[in-house]
């Protein structure tokens, strides 16, 4: 429910508070030796407040309908209803602080100018309805021009305008404020995942063109140079927050992104065996809806890609698969590397080094999962990942 759907309703309830209270003083005042000086009168304004209560509760539910036209009929009604008091009360009644026949249901049409028009609108709503108060009074010929009830009723019109009217705006800048905040927090997910997808394909290619390049010297070591400017550059693009994003790559004829449908988790893992990396799963399929298990495993693909970078190619790694049944999956990916110093995963972020902030703690936190990472040096890594898995 949006903020103009529940303003408008809070209206509308005031609307019928307010008639009820109206209706149980005009059955009050309607008899009786001290009853209004036309008692038919009372009734008959009674009903058009009834009747205009129920077509502007519909009226203003339609977004379509709520212009100053609608605002104008609106006020008029309330209006003839308060003006109405004059003819209907005696003057004795009147000059004893008696209240309109309206009573507080007059303040919808000020409520109403504030939702639409904010402070302004509000307070000229009650500008007129407190003319109206006071020409009552002279209408009726009470020899004075509102007593302390009138004035008490004027100064609490304002203030509804006033308040309701600040309110509203306040309420409305801080949905457009909201609005923005999630905008930018979807832009920044699309982001990070453009850039999973980087490191995970072109930075890999262009260090690995670095490093052959090094290795074979001559004109392959300026393509190696060259590979690595551009790997240095297209770092500190990918990890510049704010930046634009380009159009959403459409799906591949090969892309099988299913949401509704859920895979087996092992299968994606055990892919990754080899001589020098021991995969571990239970005997029993661990379903994973199809998105989430193939981030699960392109992460997984990301620890082994740092343990052959920064442990060598003979390495070993273990990755085990556990499923406590209790509605979460854990992935630990270990390695008996030489293990990291503290605040080295720092200090590759702020280099650009984006293989553990967005290929894998990135991947896990879309999942809303966690990381945690263990390492020290001589003792190798341990990257422990848990993603819920919904039964």
């Amino acid at each position: 429910m949006g903020l103009e759907v529940a303003l408008w309703r809070a209206v509308a309830v005031y609307r019928f508070a307010a008639l009820g209270y109206a209706a149980v003083l005009i059955a009050m005042n309607s008899g009786g030796p001290d009853g209004y000086e036309h008692p038919a009168g009372g009734w008959a304004v009674l009903a058009v407040m009834t009747v205009w209560t129920a077509y502007a509760t519909f009226a203003f539910s339609d977004p379509r309908r709520r212009g100053w036209p609608l605002l104008a009929a609106d006020m008029t009604v309330a209006m003839g209803c308060l003006l109405a008091t004059a003819w209907v009360e005696s003057t004795a009644h009147l000059q004893q602080g008696r209240p309109t026949l309206p009573v507080s249901w007059v303040a919808a049409s000020v409520l109403a100018w504030a939702v639409v028009g904010a402070k302004r609108a509000g307070i000229a709503a009650a500008a007129i309805l407190a003319v109206g108060n006071f020409l009552v009074h002279v209408f009726a010929d009470t020899g004075v021009r509102g007593g302390p009830s009138t004035v008490n009723g004027v100064v609490l019109l304002f203030l509804a305008g006033m308040v309701v009217g600040h309110v509203v705006k306040l309420a409305r800048d801080a949905e457009a404020r909201l609005a923005r905040a999630v905008e930018l927090e979807a832009a920044t997910r699309e982001r990070e995942r453009l850039a999973r997808g980087i490191h995970d394909s072109v930075l890999q290619v262009l260090a690995m063109v670095q490093r052959r390049g090094v290795e074979l010297g001559g004109e392959a070591a300026e393509l190696g140079r060259m590979a690595g400017e551009q790997e240095a550059a297209l770092r500190n693009l990918i990890s510049i927050r704010g930046a634009p994003l380009p159009p959403p790559r459409p799906a591949a004829a090969g892309d099988p992104p299913r949401p509704g449908t859920t895979t087996d988790l092992r299968p994606l893992l055990t892919a990754y065996g080899s001589t020098t990396v021991t995969v571990s799963t239970p005997a029993t399929p661990v379903p994973l809806a199809e998105p989430a298990a193939r981030e699960v495993a392109a992460a997984v693909g990301a620890a082994l890609d740092n343990v052959r970078v920064h442990c060598g190619e003979q390495a070993r790694a273990w990755v085990l698969l556990e499923d406590d049944g209790a509605g979460e999956v854990i992935v630990s990916v270990r390695d008996d590397g030489p293990g990291m110093p503290p605040g080295r995963l720092e200090e590759a972020a702020a280099a650009g080094r984006l293989g553990v902030v967005q290929s894998i703690r990135g991947r896990i936190r879309d999942l809303n999962g966690a990381v945690v990472i263990h390492s020290a040096p001589g003792e190798g890594t341990e990257i422990e990942m848990t993603v819920p898995a919904p039964r």
